[in-house]
């Protein structure tokens, strides 16, 4: 069991509150994650920031699903699977597009599948892609802007995936019912 609190406006830090407020208008609750990184301000500060940021990215809502999911998926986040399936349903974004996504299956296009493999190689390979990789994705119809972007999805993500898995955030009750673990 994690020994890291879960903050709500009364027992988070001061720098916290409005931070906390701030969640609390966007979702209508202050999920777990953001109850848990409220005890170090900065860090769900830079996380709310980052999120706007690549809500704002010029990637579209189904794009956006795959950039988050592939990572989330990857890290085996037991936490921002279920929540981004949710937020998935919430952005109009296909079942079919979630469901390959969550089981690592086939995407429904070639050019979102290009997309999961280049955020993949990108996460695996740590920024280090060879000439055929940038082709390969620019090739796809994706651009450098969209390579820039996924490594600022890749941030976002990280810090959440990284702090759900140390504090065991448990999941929000909305998204319960799209629990997962990673197959194999």
């Amino acid at each position: 069991m994690s020994s890291f609190t879960l903050h709500d406006a009364n027992s988070a830090p001061e720098a916290a509150k409005p931070l906390l407020e701030k969640s609390q208008k966007a979702f209508g609750m202050v999920p777990g994650l953001h109850a848990v990184m409220a005890e170090a301000p900065g860090l769900l500060e830079g996380y709310q920031t980052l999120h706007n940021l690549f809500l704002n990215s010029s990637f579209d809502a189904e794009e956006q699903t795959v950039v988050w999911q592939t990572i989330n998926v990857e890290h085996a986040c037991h936490y921002c699977v279920p929540a981004h399936t949710g937020i998935a349903k919430s952005m109009k974004v296909s079942d079919d597009i979630s469901d390959a996504l969550r089981d690592e299956t086939p995407l429904p296009s070639a050019k979102l599948e290009a997309l999961r493999d280049f955020t993949l190689a990108m996460l695996r390979q740590r920024g280090e892609l060879s000439a055929e990789q940038l082709q390969a994705f620019h090739a796809a119809g994706y651009n450098q802007r969209h390579v820039l972007e996924i490594i600022l999805g890749l941030s976002q993500k990280v810090m959440s995936n990284y702090t759900n898995h140390i504090a065991q955030t448990p999941v929000d009750e909305p998204f319960k019912r799209f629990a997962w673990s990673k197959k194999g």
